[in-house]
Order: C-alpha cells, then sequence, then structure tokens
C-alpha cells in the first residue's frame, strides 16, 4: 500500500496528514475542533479531504484518546468527548470512501515511534508519554499489543499507592496523579508555597503568585537553576522510574521510549528517570537494564503511527 493519511485528534485541533512508506509526511490539513461528537465526526472528514487533496490515498488511520474495540472500529469510550460505543470506523468510511482504521492515540504515537523513531532497531519497546496524563504502548516481537478486547496499556490507570490521590478516572492512587504534567505542577507548587525564597526565578515568570504557576514556567525556571523547579521535576522523574522499573518485570523490553510534552525537556528530565529506573529495578545488579530514550518524532507520532497501521490493514 502507497500513501495513507493519518488524523491526530486534540482538544483545539484535528490534524490529517498524507504519509508515505518511509514515514514522511507530505501534506497536512487542519481544523478546529468541534465541540460535539457529531461535529468531530465532520471535522475529521474534512481534514481527510482536505489533506488528501492531489494525493492518491489508499486507506485512513485515526488517533483516539479513548477504549477502542479489539476490531479496531469503535470507539467504546471516550474520556474527553461525548463517545460511547461510537462506530467512528463506519461513519467516516461511509463519508470518504475510503477503509478506516481506529487506534488509541498513545498506541498509535508508540507505533509511529517504534517503526520510524526512536524504536528503530527494536523489536521490543515499550513506550510512555508524560503529558497531561499518562498514556503508553506495547510492542512486543515487533506487533502492537491491544490485549484481548483492545484496551491494553492503560498504564496511567495503574495503582501505584494505594488509598492514593483522587484520579480523574474515578480511581485513588493512578500512576499518573504522581508522574505527568499535572503531577509537575502540583509539586511545584507545594514546594514554592513552602520555601517561595527557593522558587524566586518560578514565581517571577508567572504572576508572582504560587496559584499562577504553570508547566511552561517551570521548564524554563529549571533551565534557569530554579532549586524548586528542578527538585519537582526530579520527583517526577523518580516516580516515572519506578513505574518502569515495574513494566520491566512484565515485559522486559530492550528499550522504554518516553514522549510526551514533559520529555521535551531532554536529559533534564530523562537522566533522573533513568537513574529512578535503576535504583527501583529488581535484581538490577544482575540483569540487563533495557534502554531508556527520548522520542524523537514529537507531536508527529500519533499521526504517523495512525497512518501506518492504516497500511498495515
Amino acid at each position: 500500500m502507497g500513501l495513507t493519511i493519518g488524523v491526530d485528534i486534540g482538544g483545539t485541533k484535528i490534524a490529517a496528514g498524507v504519509v508515505d512508506e518511509e514515514g514522511r509526511i507530505l501534506s497536512t490539513f487542519k481544523v478546529a475542533t468541534p465541540p460535539t461528537a457529531e461535529g468531530i465526526v465532520d471535522a475529521i472528514c474534512a481534514a481527510v479531504a482536505g489533506a488528501s487533496d492531489g494525493h492518491d490515498v489508499e486507506a485512513v488511520g485515526i488517533g483516539a484518546a479513548g477504549y477502542v474495540d479489539d476490531k479496531r472500529a469503535t470507539v467504546l469510550f471516550a474520556p474527553n468527548i461525548d463517545w460511547r460505543h461510537e462506530p467512528l470506523k463506519d461513519k467516516v468510511e461511509q463519508r470518504v470512501g475510503l477503509p478506516v482504521v481506529v487506534e488509541n492515540d498513545a498506541n498509535a504515537a508508540a507505533w509511529g515511534e517504534y517503526r520510524f523513531g526512536a524504536g528503530q532497531g527494536h523489536d521490543d519497546v515499550i513506550c510512555i508519554t508524560l503529558g497531561t496524563g499518562l498514556g503508553g504502548g506495547i510492542i512486543i516481537g515487533n506487533k502492537l499489543r491491544r490485549g484481548r478486547f483492545g484496551v491494553a496499556a492503560e498504564f496511567g490507570h495503574i495503582r501505584v499507592v494505594p488509598d492514593g490521590l483522587l484520579c480523574g478516572c474515578g480511581s485513588q492512587g493512578c500512576w499518573e496523579q504522581y508522574a505527568s504534567g499535572r503531577a509537575l505542577v502540583r509539586y511545584a507548587k507545594q514546594r514554592a508555597n513552602a520555601t517561595p525564597e527557593n522558587a524566586t526565578v518560578l514565581l517571577g515568570l508567572g504572576d508572582g503568585s504560587v496559584d499562577g504557576i504553570e508547566g511552561k514556567h517551570i521548564s524554563e525556571a529549571a533551565r534557569q537553576g530554579d532549586p524548586v523547579a528542578i527538585d519537582s521535576f526530579r520527583e517526577l522523574a523518580r516516580w516515572a522510574g519506578a513505574g518502569l522499573a515495574d513494566l520491566a518485570s512484565l515485559f522486559d523490553p530492550s528499550a522504554f521510549i518516553v514522549g510526551g510534552g514533559v520529555s521535551d525537556e531532554g536529559e533534564l528530565v530523562l537522566d533522573p528517570i533513568r537513574k529512578s529506573f535503576r535504583r527501583w529495578l529488581i535484581g538490577g545488579e544482575w540483569r540487563p537494564h533495557a534502554q531508556v530514550l527520548a522520542a524523537q518524532l514529537g507531536g508527529k507520532a500519533g499521526l504517523v503511527g495512525a497512518a501506518d497501521l492504516a497500511r498495515q490493514g
């Protein structure tokens, strides 16, 4: 199969891109994300039509945040869109006249990194995305592993602290409450409130108040040596690395790929993640260690991965 389209459904925009067999994006088309579920279907179809103009496209892959069934056709549940058993594949196929594959967005991003990014050369890769929440994907034996019902790799909702912090999923103590962009902001606010004298750079980048601290302020403050910002990244990394050690016990991959907005800070967060991973890896003194790698495709991973999964059929 030649050219395919990948669709990335974001909170503010829906992006479609024509992707070739080498993972190169040849054209893109973006539309604003509508507020209604049906409007989003319309927007997906409009983005596909816009991106495919002038290209001979053979299939479409859609990355959707939520649980996608084992047939890669129906969105069983989407946390941020009113989709409950939404037959997204059928609706879009009828409109665009092309075969459609629907995949969880984190799975699509993981596949993109495995095929065209940091995972090249590895047969067994676990990906995590440290964004607002925490997502992931499993590639074992060169295959995307989705589980019997299609909803595997919801790593963010592994409970790491019994009766811990309340999560948006309704459970308590989920991993993403301790290793995510939201967690990073919480750590920074707590520390800045306790020792404002150690957060002068961080507070100065916002409105001067603890409540005004945002993720972008923490990143910039850490680069400038702010102690609270640096310590907040280290706390996030401690939890992230400990979680990777647990995943190593489950899957024994040759590499972990860390993506998402938090990972954009590079070694500032990756180096302490690696140290925490080694600290908590059971039998770590005696066993091989998986590599912990930075994702390479950035925000394009989901679009490229979805397009390639459509090519796989």
